[in-house]
């Protein structure tokens, strides 16, 4: 009996400490438990998420470009694309092998992915392969279980309808550089692009759109389960551009295999073409030039990426005479009824300078030597008047100087002052401001310069060219000319520099007769211009020989500047044809039906911006 009771006794004790140590552990583990999903809840909470949820972000459609009637002039074609979560697969180099195995991948494309996998984000998905076609698309997805976070998305690959026929002044979208992704990592999302000239550029940030964010559960593979929520991307707004498509395609067939440009204004400032020529295909910019069209390019003695219309620098030749004439009526040098007798020559000291027409256009005042464009009158009126006016009234009238129209490498064009031939220790003599007045020497102009010049003599406002008509609902600019600042000119002078361009064109004498409207009840005004490419010597000079018979790269450069109507102005434009010649023969046949198209489209120019997104 005492041997039980001890035996009792001693099972109690082991229960008992058995019993508490149990107690002591549950009760840690009560603890334990409490600290975890308690006062700890949100740290471990994350973690619990993250483990199950992955969150990547969607890249933004690009914003649309569309013409004044809201035809499209740089889109969007929409195409499938394999892209990868790296963060959801446990080993991603495996994955991609298994993808490669699957659709093969370019030497290109591996190296490209394998910089991916080392410098992006987790969020940031990353391009495995793009625009796939149909059978590929079901391959990958058979083959999903396999390729734990990759997936089937939507891109979109940026079109031009018009190709080489905009390229300059619409402009095209690449790929961001490194730099620019560093500072903007969303710029790393498969399929983003940024606008690099042109429109493109100079609306970047209204076409970028917003990006969206996607967030899915996924399992312990790597495996999508579900999506559990989506913040859905903005795409872009549209871009509304000054231009009219139709009248911008029409200019660029007018110029055809021709170098040269073409700008035509609005006079509320619109404008509403601009084309360069030759040009170039945009598109292929987006996913990158290949190396052998980008060796073309460069090697094309016609230069196709430049931007002639605002980069390309000229001498205007006689274009260059009506702010010669308004300098000088300006600052008293001469007056409506100055007259100069033209020999046909001017001598000065042991040299002659020649007018075009060596027999000599007799005496004639400002209005008559405009609308024969008499060389020796303008000799005369700039030496009269002096480089420096003729410099400040060229920027006045904006042909030189900044015009900011938002296209990048827009060039200020340059005329000649005393202070600049004294920095640069040069002597300037008589002979060089000769020269300057009949738009050659060091004079250098941009068609857009000479249509902006243009379009202020015509309107006498101090009218700027815009090329963005709205973006999204916002209008920009809506309105006449006479929102413009006055120029502060004379009337009178305007009216006898105005008069004199009247006569170019719609008299017998006038050197662009031959281009006059054929629009009932309407005229043009303009002015030709042969600029000289050549130097001649002393012996061409005096033999006035035929241009036409030099080699095409000796050839003047052909130049043309207009306005209509020419009781009220509402256009005006500005042609160059390199190594054309002569400018009453080559460029002014363009103009006056780029201006006749324009003037019978009146009726369809809309009053609000068509086909706009906000």
């Amino acid at each position: 009996m005492r041997g039980r009771n001890r035996l009792r006794s001693i099972v109690s004790r082991r229960g008992l400490l058995l019993g508490t140590a149990q107690g002591a552990a549950f009760g840690a583990l009560g603890l334990q438990l409490y600290r975890m999903q308690v006062l700890d809840h949100r740290p471990y909470g994350a973690l619990a998420t993250e483990n199950s949820i992955s969150e990547r972000v969607i890249a933004p459609e690009r914003g649309i470009i569309t013409d004044r009637f809201g035809t499209v002039l740089a889109g969007n074609r929409r195409y499938w694309r394999a892209l990868f979560m790296a963060v959801q697969a446990r080993d991603p180099v495996k994955v991609v092998e298994r993808f490669a195995h699957i659709i093969p991948l370019s030497e290109g494309e591996r190296s490209r992915i394998d910089r991916d996998l080392r410098d992006k984000r987790r969020f940031v998905p990353i391009l495995l392969k793009d625009d796939l076609d149909w059978p590929a698309t079901a391959c990958i997805e058979v083959n999903a279980p396999d390729l734990p976070g990759v997936f089937i998305d939507a891109g979109f690959v940026r079109v031009y309808p018009l190709a080489e026929r905009s390229a300059h002044v619409i402009g095209y979208v690449d790929r961001p550089t490194m730099r620019e992704v560093a500072h903007d990592r969303v710029l790393a999302l498969p399929g983003v692009r940024i606008g690099r000239s042109g429109v493109e550029r100079a609306n970047n940030e209204a076409l970028q759109g917003v990006p969206g964010i996607v967030q899915t559960e996924v399992n312990v593979h790597g495996s999508v389960v579900r999506e559990l929520d989506r913040s859905h991307s903005k795409h872009g707004a549209t871009v509304q551009a000054t231009l009219d498509a139709q009248l911008q395609v029409m200019a660029a067939n007018s110029l055809g295999e021709n170098v040269g440009a073409a700008v035509m204004l609005e006079a509320k400032g619109d404008v509403l073409l601009m084309a360069s020529s030759p040009g170039f295909d945009p598109a292929l910019f987006d996913n990158g030039v290949p190396a052998e069209i980008w060796s073309e390019w460069l090697q094309d003695p016609r230069r196709p990426l430049t931007n002639r219309a605002t980069g390309g620098l000229y001498a205007p030749g006689s274009a260059f005479k009506p702010n010669v004439a308004l300098a000088a009526l300006d600052c008293g040098a001469i007056t409506v009824e100055t007259q100069f007798l033209c020999p046909g020559y001017l001598k000065l000291g042991d040299h002659v300078f020649y007018c075009w027409q060596h027999s000599g256009h007799g005496k004639v005042n400002v209005i008559s030597a405009l609308q024969q464009s008499c060389d020796v009158f303008f000799y005369y009126t700039a030496l009269a008047t002096g480089i420096d006016r003729i410099a400040r009234m060229g920027r006045k009238l904006g042909l030189i100087g900044v015009l900011d129209i938002g296209i990048p490498n827009t060039a200020l064009g340059f005329l000649p002052t005393r202070a600049w031939s004294r920095k640069r220790r040069l002597i300037w003599t008589k002979g060089d401001t000769v020269v300057q007045g009949i738009g050659q020497g060091y004079t250098q102009v941009t068609p857009l310069g000479l249509a902006t010049m243009t379009i202020r003599i015509a309107t006498g406002r101090a009218i700027r060219p815009q090329l963005t008509r709205a973006v999204g609902q916002t209008l920009y600019h809506e309105g006449g000319d006479a929102n413009w600042p006055d120029l502060g000119l004379d009337d009178r002078h305007l009216a006898a520099v105005r008069q004199g361009m009247i006569e170019v064109v719609n008299t017998p004498l006038g050197t662009a007769y031959a281009s006059r409207l054929n629009v009932p009840g309407l005229q043009m005004a303009g002015k030709t211009g042969t600029a000289q490419v050549h130097g001649l010597t002393a012996g061409e000079e005096k033999a006035n020989y035929n241009d036409a018979s030099l080699p095409l790269a000796f050839r003047p450069n052909a130049f043309f500047i207009a306005f209509a109507p020419t009781d009220v102005p509402r256009y005006a434009a500005a042609i160059v044809v390199e190594h054309g010649n002569e400018g009453a023969a080559c460029a002014a046949p363009i103009a006056r039906d780029l201006i006749t198209a324009a003037l019978s489209r009146e009726a369809e120019m809309p009053s609000a911006p068509a086909g706009t997104i906000a």
